[in-house]
Protein backbone atom coordinates (compact mmCIF):
# COMPACT_ATOMS: atom_id res chain seq x y z
CA UNK A 1 0.00 0.00 0.00
CA UNK A 2 2.83 2.34 0.86
CA UNK A 3 4.50 1.58 -2.36
CA UNK A 4 1.40 2.29 -4.33
CA UNK A 5 0.96 5.57 -2.50
CA UNK A 6 4.55 6.56 -3.07
CA UNK A 7 4.19 5.76 -6.75
CA UNK A 8 1.08 7.80 -7.01
CA UNK A 9 2.75 10.75 -5.25
CA UNK A 10 5.76 10.62 -7.56
CA UNK A 11 3.53 10.39 -10.58
CA UNK A 12 1.57 13.39 -9.31
CA UNK A 13 4.76 15.37 -8.77
CA UNK A 14 5.98 14.54 -12.27
CA UNK A 15 2.65 15.57 -13.72
CA UNK A 16 2.83 18.85 -11.81
CA UNK A 17 6.36 19.47 -13.00
CA UNK A 18 5.32 18.73 -16.56
CA UNK A 19 2.39 21.12 -16.34
CA UNK A 20 4.64 23.80 -14.83
CA UNK A 21 7.20 23.38 -17.64
CA UNK A 22 4.51 23.57 -20.28
CA UNK A 23 3.12 26.74 -18.67
CA UNK A 24 6.59 28.31 -18.53
CA UNK A 25 7.29 27.45 -22.15
CA UNK A 26 3.96 28.92 -23.23
CA UNK A 27 4.74 32.11 -21.30
CA UNK A 28 8.18 32.41 -22.88
CA UNK A 29 6.76 31.89 -26.36
CA UNK A 30 4.28 34.71 -25.68
CA UNK A 31 7.15 37.07 -24.79
CA UNK A 32 9.14 36.33 -27.98
CA UNK A 33 7.14 38.74 -30.23
CA UNK A 34 7.73 41.54 -27.73
CA UNK A 35 11.47 40.92 -27.74
CA UNK A 36 11.54 40.84 -31.54
CA UNK A 37 9.65 44.15 -31.70
CA UNK A 38 12.03 45.78 -29.24
CA UNK A 39 15.01 44.47 -31.23
CA UNK A 40 13.67 45.93 -34.49
CA UNK A 41 13.04 49.31 -32.87
CA UNK A 42 16.55 49.41 -31.43
CA UNK A 43 18.04 48.51 -34.87
CA UNK A 44 16.12 51.32 -36.55
CA UNK A 45 17.34 53.81 -33.97
CA UNK A 46 20.91 52.68 -34.47
CA UNK A 47 20.71 53.00 -38.27
CA UNK A 48 19.11 56.48 -38.22
CA UNK A 49 21.48 59.38 -39.04
CA UNK A 50 22.14 62.05 -36.52
CA UNK A 51 20.43 65.22 -37.77
CA UNK A 52 22.61 68.32 -38.27
CA UNK A 53 21.92 71.76 -36.85
CA UNK A 54 18.72 73.28 -38.06
CA UNK A 55 19.48 76.06 -40.55
CA UNK A 56 18.18 79.47 -39.58
CA UNK A 57 14.97 80.41 -41.32
CA UNK A 58 15.33 82.80 -44.26
CA UNK A 59 14.56 86.40 -43.49
CA UNK A 60 10.97 87.25 -44.26
CA UNK A 61 10.24 89.25 -47.37
CA UNK A 62 9.89 92.94 -46.64
CA UNK A 63 12.10 92.84 -43.56
CA UNK A 64 14.19 95.85 -44.66
CA UNK A 65 13.75 99.08 -42.74
CA UNK A 66 11.70 101.70 -44.48
CA UNK A 67 12.53 105.29 -45.29
CA UNK A 68 10.83 108.05 -47.24
CA UNK A 69 12.06 111.03 -49.20
CA UNK A 70 9.73 113.54 -50.81
CA UNK A 71 10.21 116.64 -52.92
CA UNK A 72 7.79 119.39 -53.90
CA UNK A 73 9.17 121.31 -56.84
CA UNK A 74 8.16 124.08 -59.19
CA UNK A 75 9.28 124.57 -62.75
CA UNK A 76 10.66 121.91 -65.07
CA UNK A 77 13.36 120.05 -63.13
CA UNK A 78 14.85 119.45 -59.72
CA UNK A 79 17.73 117.33 -58.37
CA UNK A 80 17.90 115.84 -54.89
CA UNK A 81 20.85 113.88 -53.41
CA UNK A 82 19.99 111.07 -50.97
CA UNK A 83 22.82 109.53 -48.90
CA UNK A 84 22.27 105.97 -47.71
CA UNK A 85 24.30 103.81 -45.32
CA UNK A 86 22.32 100.56 -45.13
CA UNK A 87 19.86 98.57 -47.28
CA UNK A 88 16.39 100.06 -47.09
CA UNK A 89 12.95 100.08 -48.66
CA UNK A 90 12.89 103.66 -49.88
CA UNK A 91 9.66 105.44 -50.79
CA UNK A 92 10.29 108.30 -53.22
CA UNK A 93 7.62 110.93 -53.67
CA UNK A 94 7.50 113.71 -56.27
CA UNK A 95 5.00 116.53 -56.06
CA UNK A 96 4.82 118.90 -59.03
CA UNK A 97 2.81 122.08 -58.88
CA UNK A 98 2.20 121.96 -62.62
CA UNK A 99 2.48 124.57 -65.35
CA UNK A 100 0.15 127.22 -66.70
CA UNK A 101 -2.11 124.72 -68.45
CA UNK A 102 -3.09 122.84 -65.26
CA UNK A 103 -4.54 119.83 -67.03
CA UNK A 104 -6.78 117.54 -64.95
CA UNK A 105 -4.29 114.66 -65.28
CA UNK A 106 -0.88 113.83 -66.70
CA UNK A 107 1.05 110.62 -67.34
CA UNK A 108 3.71 109.92 -64.73
CA UNK A 109 6.45 107.27 -64.79
CA UNK A 110 9.87 106.42 -63.31
CA UNK A 111 13.36 105.92 -64.75
CA UNK A 112 16.41 104.18 -63.26
CA UNK A 113 19.73 105.40 -64.70
CA UNK A 114 17.95 106.67 -67.81
CA UNK A 115 15.92 103.51 -68.47
CA UNK A 116 12.20 103.43 -67.84
CA UNK A 117 11.10 101.28 -64.91
CA UNK A 118 8.78 98.48 -66.00
CA UNK A 119 5.10 98.95 -65.20
CA UNK A 120 5.66 102.40 -63.73
CA UNK A 121 3.39 104.43 -66.01
CA UNK A 122 0.28 105.71 -64.24
CA UNK A 123 -2.24 108.49 -64.70
CA UNK A 124 -1.67 111.20 -62.11
CA UNK A 125 -4.64 113.36 -61.17
CA UNK A 126 -4.41 117.02 -60.24
CA UNK A 127 -5.19 117.13 -56.53
CA UNK A 128 -4.64 120.04 -54.15
CA UNK A 129 -3.08 122.03 -57.01
CA UNK A 130 -0.29 119.50 -57.58
CA UNK A 131 0.50 116.18 -59.21
CA UNK A 132 1.92 113.55 -56.84
CA UNK A 133 3.80 110.39 -57.83
CA UNK A 134 5.10 107.81 -55.30
CA UNK A 135 6.95 104.51 -55.65
CA UNK A 136 8.83 102.23 -53.25
CA UNK A 137 12.26 100.92 -54.31
CA UNK A 138 14.22 98.18 -52.53
CA UNK A 139 17.80 99.41 -52.17
CA UNK A 140 19.69 96.27 -51.19
CA UNK A 141 23.20 96.66 -52.65
CA UNK A 142 25.54 98.99 -54.49
CA UNK A 143 23.91 98.04 -57.80
CA UNK A 144 20.63 99.47 -56.50
CA UNK A 145 22.14 102.93 -56.07
CA UNK A 146 22.16 105.48 -58.86
CA UNK A 147 19.76 107.92 -60.47
CA UNK A 148 16.00 107.59 -59.95
CA UNK A 149 13.82 110.06 -61.84
CA UNK A 150 10.11 110.70 -61.73
CA UNK A 151 8.69 112.29 -64.87
CA UNK A 152 5.39 113.98 -65.54
CA UNK A 153 4.97 113.54 -69.27
CA UNK A 154 7.69 115.55 -70.97
CA UNK A 155 7.04 118.70 -68.96
CA UNK A 156 8.81 118.12 -65.62
CA UNK A 157 11.28 115.82 -63.93
CA UNK A 158 12.74 115.27 -60.47
CA UNK A 159 15.98 113.28 -60.11
CA UNK A 160 16.96 111.49 -56.91
CA UNK A 161 20.66 110.57 -56.77
CA UNK A 162 21.13 107.70 -54.31
CA UNK A 163 24.71 107.25 -53.11
CA UNK A 164 26.87 106.56 -50.09
CA UNK A 165 28.39 109.59 -48.33
CA UNK A 166 31.14 111.07 -50.47
CA UNK A 167 34.73 111.52 -49.37
CA UNK A 168 35.53 115.19 -48.74
CA UNK A 169 38.69 117.29 -48.84
CA UNK A 170 39.98 115.74 -52.05
CA UNK A 171 43.42 117.07 -52.97
CA UNK A 172 43.54 118.63 -56.43
CA UNK A 173 47.32 118.95 -56.74
CA UNK A 174 49.59 115.89 -56.62
CA UNK A 175 51.77 115.05 -53.64
CA UNK A 176 55.44 115.29 -54.63
CA UNK A 177 58.11 113.20 -52.89
CA UNK A 178 61.58 111.85 -53.63
CA UNK A 179 62.96 108.40 -54.33
CA UNK A 180 63.96 106.64 -51.11
CA UNK A 181 61.82 108.85 -48.86
CA UNK A 182 58.56 108.05 -47.07
CA UNK A 183 55.21 109.73 -47.73
CA UNK A 184 51.86 109.92 -45.92
CA UNK A 185 48.71 110.08 -48.07
CA UNK A 186 45.54 111.16 -46.25
CA UNK A 187 41.80 110.92 -46.94
CA UNK A 188 39.14 112.41 -44.69
CA UNK A 189 35.37 112.53 -44.36
CA UNK A 190 33.62 115.71 -43.32
CA UNK A 191 32.57 115.97 -39.70
CA UNK A 192 28.92 116.11 -40.74
CA UNK A 193 29.17 112.73 -42.46
CA UNK A 194 28.71 109.42 -40.60
CA UNK A 195 31.77 107.36 -39.76
CA UNK A 196 32.49 104.52 -42.19
CA UNK A 197 32.75 100.93 -41.01
CA UNK A 198 36.36 100.78 -42.18
CA UNK A 199 38.75 102.13 -44.84
CA UNK A 200 40.47 100.45 -47.78
CA UNK A 201 43.26 101.69 -50.05
CA UNK A 202 43.75 100.94 -53.75
CA UNK A 203 46.31 101.83 -56.42
CA UNK A 204 45.64 102.29 -60.12
CA UNK A 205 47.52 99.78 -62.24
CA UNK A 206 46.80 100.70 -65.84
CA UNK A 207 43.07 100.15 -66.32
CA UNK A 208 42.76 98.02 -63.17
CA UNK A 209 42.64 98.97 -59.50
CA UNK A 210 44.48 96.78 -57.00
CA UNK A 211 43.82 96.78 -53.27
CA UNK A 212 46.84 97.63 -51.12
CA UNK A 213 47.70 95.17 -48.36
CA UNK A 214 49.54 96.40 -45.30
CA UNK A 215 51.06 92.93 -44.83
CA UNK A 216 53.00 92.31 -48.05
CA UNK A 217 56.03 93.88 -49.69
CA UNK A 218 58.20 93.85 -46.54
CA UNK A 219 55.84 96.19 -44.67
CA UNK A 220 56.40 99.05 -47.11
CA UNK A 221 52.75 100.05 -46.67
CA UNK A 222 51.00 100.96 -43.45
CA UNK A 223 47.29 101.82 -43.15
CA UNK A 224 46.12 103.83 -40.15
CA UNK A 225 42.35 104.27 -39.78
CA UNK A 226 41.13 106.91 -37.35
CA UNK A 227 37.37 107.15 -37.56
CA UNK A 228 36.59 109.64 -40.32
CA UNK A 229 40.23 109.82 -41.41
CA UNK A 230 42.64 107.32 -42.91
CA UNK A 231 46.35 107.48 -43.67
CA UNK A 232 48.46 105.45 -46.06
CA UNK A 233 52.20 105.40 -45.31
CA UNK A 234 54.50 104.31 -48.14
CA UNK A 235 58.14 103.80 -47.20
CA UNK A 236 61.30 103.55 -49.34
CA UNK A 237 59.65 105.15 -52.35
CA UNK A 238 60.52 104.19 -55.91
CA UNK A 239 59.45 105.82 -59.15
CA UNK A 240 57.04 102.90 -59.66
CA UNK A 241 55.11 104.04 -56.56
CA UNK A 242 53.93 107.14 -58.37
CA UNK A 243 50.38 107.25 -59.71
CA UNK A 244 46.77 107.47 -58.53
CA UNK A 245 45.78 106.16 -55.11
CA UNK A 246 42.14 105.59 -54.12
CA UNK A 247 40.80 105.59 -50.57
CA UNK A 248 37.53 103.78 -49.97
CA UNK A 249 35.17 104.56 -47.09
CA UNK A 250 33.32 101.29 -46.56
CA UNK A 251 29.62 101.46 -45.63
CA UNK A 252 27.15 98.59 -45.53
CA UNK A 253 25.41 99.65 -48.73
CA UNK A 254 28.45 100.74 -50.74
CA UNK A 255 32.03 102.08 -50.70
CA UNK A 256 32.65 105.79 -51.32
CA UNK A 257 35.88 106.47 -53.22
CA UNK A 258 38.30 109.39 -53.18
CA UNK A 259 41.58 109.75 -55.06
CA UNK A 260 45.00 111.31 -54.49
CA UNK A 261 47.86 111.55 -56.99
CA UNK A 262 51.43 110.82 -55.89
CA UNK A 263 54.44 111.94 -57.93
CA UNK A 264 57.83 110.39 -57.08
CA UNK A 265 60.92 112.12 -58.48
CA UNK A 266 64.68 111.71 -58.12
CA UNK A 267 66.95 114.27 -56.43
CA UNK A 268 68.28 115.31 -59.82
CA UNK A 269 64.83 116.29 -60.96
CA UNK A 270 64.71 119.64 -59.08
CA UNK A 271 68.09 120.57 -60.56
CA UNK A 272 66.87 120.31 -64.13
CA UNK A 273 65.21 123.78 -64.17
CA UNK A 274 68.36 125.38 -62.75
CA UNK A 275 70.53 123.59 -65.29
CA UNK A 276 68.24 124.77 -68.07
CA UNK A 277 68.38 128.34 -66.75
CA UNK A 278 72.18 128.16 -66.47
CA UNK A 279 72.43 126.94 -70.06
CA UNK A 280 70.19 129.78 -71.24
CA UNK A 281 72.31 132.32 -69.34
CA UNK A 282 75.53 130.94 -70.82
CA UNK A 283 74.10 131.07 -74.33
CA UNK A 284 72.85 134.61 -73.76
CA UNK A 285 76.22 135.79 -72.41
CA UNK A 286 78.06 134.15 -75.31
CA UNK A 287 75.74 135.87 -77.77
CA UNK A 288 76.31 139.23 -76.09
CA UNK A 289 80.11 138.78 -76.14
CA UNK A 290 80.06 137.79 -79.80
CA UNK A 291 77.93 140.82 -80.62
CA UNK A 292 80.22 143.17 -78.72
CA UNK A 293 83.29 141.69 -80.34
CA UNK A 294 81.90 142.10 -83.82
CA UNK A 295 80.88 145.67 -82.96
CA UNK A 296 84.38 146.53 -81.74
CA UNK A 297 85.88 145.21 -84.97
CA UNK A 298 83.63 147.45 -87.03
CA UNK A 299 84.51 150.46 -84.86
CA UNK A 300 88.25 149.88 -85.21
CA UNK A 301 87.94 149.50 -88.97
CA UNK A 302 86.01 152.76 -89.25
CA UNK A 303 88.62 154.52 -87.08
CA UNK A 304 91.45 153.48 -89.38
CA UNK A 305 89.66 154.90 -92.42
CA UNK A 306 89.22 158.41 -90.93
CA UNK A 307 92.87 158.55 -89.75
CA UNK A 308 94.30 158.02 -93.30
CA UNK A 309 92.14 160.73 -94.89
CA UNK A 310 93.76 163.72 -93.13
CA UNK A 311 97.19 162.56 -94.27
CA UNK A 312 96.16 162.72 -97.92
CA UNK A 313 94.79 166.20 -97.49
CA UNK A 314 98.02 167.32 -95.88
CA UNK A 315 100.01 165.90 -98.73
CA UNK A 316 97.81 167.71 -101.21
CA UNK A 317 98.29 170.95 -99.31
CA UNK A 318 102.08 170.54 -99.30
CA UNK A 319 102.11 169.69 -102.96
CA UNK A 320 99.99 172.71 -103.87
CA UNK A 321 102.59 175.41 -102.99
CA UNK A 322 105.22 173.53 -104.89
CA UNK A 323 103.04 173.46 -107.96
CA UNK A 324 102.17 177.14 -107.60
CA UNK A 325 105.83 178.07 -107.23
CA UNK A 326 106.76 176.11 -110.32
CA UNK A 327 104.03 177.86 -112.23
CA UNK A 328 105.39 181.23 -111.14
CA UNK A 329 108.84 180.27 -112.27
CA UNK A 330 107.57 179.33 -115.69
CA UNK A 331 105.81 182.68 -116.08
CA UNK A 332 108.95 184.58 -115.32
Amino acid sequence: MRCSRLGEEKAGEAACREDTGIAAMSASWKQIPCHILLLLVSCRRGDAKTPGPTPPPPPPIGSLPTDERSVVFHGESHTETVELLNPVDLALTCAWTGDQNRRPNVTGFWRKDGEEVENSRVTVQLEADQYTLTRVFSIVSEESLGSYSCLFGSEAKTEFILAAPQVGEVRDKPIVSYVGDSVVVTCKMEESKPKPNTWNWYKANGTDVEQISAVGEALRHQIRNEGRKTKLVVQNLTEADGGLYYCGAVYTISTAMGHVELKVISFREPLKPFVAIAIEVIVLVAAILLYERSGSKKTSAAGNGTFDQPNTTDEEETNAPEESSSMKQRKI
